[in-house]
């Protein structure tokens, strides 16, 4: 009779191999990153900071981009969305055409695709998982950009979604610190008593 965990231990095992392939990968992109931090420190005399350009791939957070670096980041970013929108045939259901820039959300999800395209394509070491690695990752980013329409932007124009911006008031904000986290003794929700 065949060992009815087999399939299981044989899954593990390849799950396991993949994993110390992905460690390996890492390890050596933290190798070349520390050498790579140090020829630039060597290069500018100080820190590095005074001629440091942004590592292909590195990860993107908008509002902490400095602006004068901004504007040309933002011009690779938008050239690789329209692209990318062409190559993959994207509908407006997909992604609004009209208005993609103007939601948070989808810059976001749309910059982390860009930052992981710009990685698994970038270097040539462990070439073949990278870009399989990123097809997968592009299709659910995709998949979540449409689901969140609800089809408000999807008729070629933008449609403001009716919502409280939470980050204006800062009496709500106020009003949270003072309540303090769940069980908390400054406030929160009172704990049963217990007999």
């Amino acid at each position: 009779m065949p060992d009815p965990l087999g399939p299981l231990f044989d899954a593990l095992e390849s799950i396991n191999g993949e994993l110390t392939g992905f460690a390996a990968r890492l390890a050596r992109l933290e190798d070349a990153g520390a050498v790579r931090g140090a020829s630039k420190q060597g290069a500018s005399g100080e820190d590095g900071d005074s001629d440091s350009k942004r590592v292909p791939g590195a990860p993107i957070v908008w509002h902490k981009v400095k602006e004068d670096e901004r504007a040309e980041l933002w011009g690779e970013f938008t050239a690789w969305v329209i692209r990318m929108a062409d190559v993959y045939e994207l509908t407006t259901e997909q992604l609004p055409h009209a208005c993609w820039w103007e939601h948070g959300a989808v810059v976001a999800e749309l910059t982390a695709l860009w930052t992981g395209w710009e990685s698994a394509y970038g270097s040539e070491e462990d070439a073949a998982a990278g870009p399989y690695l990123w097809h997968d990752a592009w299709s659910r980013g995709i998949e979540r950009i449409g689901r969140s329409w609800l089809g408000e932007c999807t008729n070629g124009y933008h449609q403001t979604k009716s919502r409280t911006v939470w980050g204006t008031d800062p009496a709500y904000r106020k009003k949270i610190i003072e309540a303090g986290p769940p069980g908390a003794s400054t406030g929160g929700p009172a704990k049963p008593e217990t007999a």
